[in-house]
């Protein structure tokens, strides 16, 4: 399973070292007495299936920073695919995000860790219907925590093939994700015109390039399944005309 280093000294400094299923579960036990809606997260969590199996019908990832068009063409997709569309944090825990963004970098973590093993049984269920479209999912998760956790320069990362890139063993795969990619320029023009409120990470790409051309490389580095990346900077039509050629040479609908 894929382990992770955190440099956290809040409540979880003797968790360091974690996985993304087990270890997310101890910290919220760990936790719990200081951030009262971690025990919520818990007990959800706890009465997921362990080794859900993803259905017959495709399971598609969109992944990208923010403003690189992933709500426009998850929305986009659905519509064209007839397919279900979920969101990471999922539903049932996302009204704690904002209080979990609040807290120290590997609660943080843990919080979006324990979110991807809800929301794979929650994809698990309905690609036993229909196609899949996720909006974010484990790489998010895993490129941020690498690019925070990480000091110093792109060249300071694990390297390629590292076991931090690789899909973990106990977490539903998806059959594709998808990379969308804008230039530093065009990504900030769509931040201001949106006029929505800045999470810290959001922030730090925007001041801090390092950071975000250290986020951009881990997700080229994941494997297994690796990001097939699509250029969001054309028209809306022309992206989405990309995205299901991209989608129909890789999956079987």
């Amino acid at each position: 399973m894929t382990k992770l280093r955190g440099t956290s000294e809040h409540c979880l400094q003797n968790h360091e070292e974690y996985t993304l299923s087990e270890d997310a579960s101890e910290a919220y036990t760990y936790c719990a007495s200081v951030i009262p809606e971690a025990s919520a997260v818990l007990e959800i969590l706890e009465k997921c299936p362990r080794h859900p199996e993803k259905g017959e019908f495709p399971v598609i990832v969109v992944e990208g920073l923010d403003a690189t068009g992933k709500t426009t063409v998850t929305e986009s997709v659905k519509d064209a695919l007839n397919a279900v569309l979920l969101r990471s944090p999922p539903a049932c825990i996302s009204q704690w995000r904002t209080t979990f963004d609040n807290e120290p970098t590997l609660i943080r973590r843990t919080f979006y860790a324990a979110g991807n093993y809800i929301l794979a049984s929650e994809i698990a269920k309905a690609s036993s219907q229909s196609p899949v479209i996720v909006d974010r999912y484990w790489h998010s998760t895993a490129a941020y925590a690498i690019a925070t956790e990480i000091n110093g320069k792109v060249e300071d990362l694990p390297p390629a093939h590292h076991e931090v890139y690789q899909w973990p063993k106990d977490l539903l795969k998806p059959d594709l994700v998808l990379l969308l990619t804008l230039s530093p320029e065009e990504r900030i023009r769509r931040l201001q015109g949106r006029g929505l409120e800045k999470t810290k990470e959001e922030a730090e790409l925007e001041a801090n390039s390092l950071f975000r051309q250290k986020v951009e490389e881990s997700y080229r580095r994941m494997v297994n399944p690796a990001c097939q990346e699509v250029d969001a900077s054309p028209s809306k039509e022309e992206v989405l005309k990309t995205v299901l050629k991209v989608i129909k040479k890789h999956c079987a609908l």
